[in-house]
């Protein structure tokens, strides 16, 4: 019996330590399905992991700007219209992208907000079909010509971007968290341009690849070119604010009557934020008055204290001289005469 129990036993230990590699393998090959599948497009094309905005920063303002692409400042996401060698403009970038699966693209909704969830993610030929873009299939695979990408209808953007102050490293950023091109057609009469919003994509999923693609941001001087994503980390764009994230969901415009309102209340958000900008260590031209107030101060006190030591000095000089003048007319004394009083304690 005790045979069969030590049989028994080593049997047990036996499997116990065959099934502890098959384990670890196990466990390693997920370690490895689960890093290949992580493996972003970042580390693909060596692109530097940017610092992502936490969830528990304790202040922020999410702002949405529209980019007219006919100002000069973002006039190089516009331009070339069609491609020209390794140049294209914006959108034929980010179209490519899309339609090539390596970007996610989402329904703009009517209320305007991003949703990113595969509910939303915009249905490919479905929009082609909708925004009456050519494309043919080869070998099963759609096919799309430059002539035939919108690019040139693509005139501005929505984007929409966090102003936030991040405490654990005690700076303040500005990022861009989502893009929105807008095409603008003519009617059917060539009389009104109607804009249509595509779709939202998020930044981070677009930023290695803009990291890549170079455009000109200068008129005067060629040369001086950055990559796309230099442009928007450094906030080099110019958009106005047409919405910011509220309780009511409301938009400058459902709150603001006339044109002359509208470009006020701009101007107070944009105040706004630059205003905490500034001040997140306090009000500088306060703290300098109050240093002044302060310098002022002590110069004041100084002055007075001079001026009783001087007070002082010069009475007792006085005394001095008016007691030497009583002694030397009375020819006699060395000193002048001291009178004392006493009072008599009844």
């Amino acid at each position: 019996m005790k045979r069969i129990l030590f049989i028994l036993l080593v049997a047990c230990l036996a499997e116990t330590l065959s099934a502890q590699p098959a384990a670890r393998r196990r466990e390693q090959q997920q370690k490895k399905q689960t890093s290949a599948q992580t493996l972003t497009t970042r580390a693909q094309i060596a692109f530097p992991t940017a610092a992502p905005m936490s969830e528990d920063v304790v202040w922020r303002r999410d702002i949405y700007r529209e980019l007219n692409l006919n100002d000069d400042a973002n006039a190089g996401l516009y331009y070339p219209v069609e491609p020209v060698g390794s140049q294209m403009n914006l959108f034929t970038y980010i179209f490519r992208l899309v339609m090539r699966g390596a970007v996610k693209a989402y329904e703009y909704r009517l209320d305007g907000n991003e949703v990113f969830t595969d509910s939303a993610r915009v249905k490919l030929l479905a929009f082609l079909d909708n925004y009456h873009i050519f494309y043919e299939r080869v070998n099963g695979r759609v096919r799309i010509d430059n002539s035939d990408i919108p690019s040139r209808e693509v005139k501005s953007y929505y984007i929409k971007e966090s102003a936030y102050y991040d405490q654990a490293t005690s700076t303040f950023h500005t990022k861009v968290v989502a893009l929105c091109p807008i095409m603008t057609r003519d009617d059917d009469f060539g009389d009104v341009s109607q804009s249509y919003p595509l779709f939202w994509i998020r930044y981070d999923d677009i930023a290695p690849y803009l990291s890549k693609q170079i455009i000109m941001t200068s008129n005067l001087n060629n040369a001086a070119t950055m990559s796309v994503d230099d442009y928007f980390t450094k906030n080099m764009y110019k958009g106005k604010i047409y919405k910011t994230t509220n309780m009511l969901g409301k938009t400058l415009r459902q709150y603001c009557e006339t044109d002359s309102a509208l470009t006020k209340e701009q101007k107070r958000i944009e105040g706004e934020l630059e205003a905490f900008e500034k001040n997140i260590w306090g009000d500088q031209a306060r703290k300098d008055s109050l240093d002044s107030i302060a310098k002022a101060n002590i110069n004041v006190k100084g002055k007075k204290a001079r001026t009783n030591r001087n007070r002082r000095a010069g009475g007792t000089s006085s005394t001095v001289k008016k007691s030497s003048g009583k002694s030397s007319s009375r020819g006699g004394g060395s000193s002048a005469a001291r009178v004392s009083v006493r009072r008599q304690r009844h």
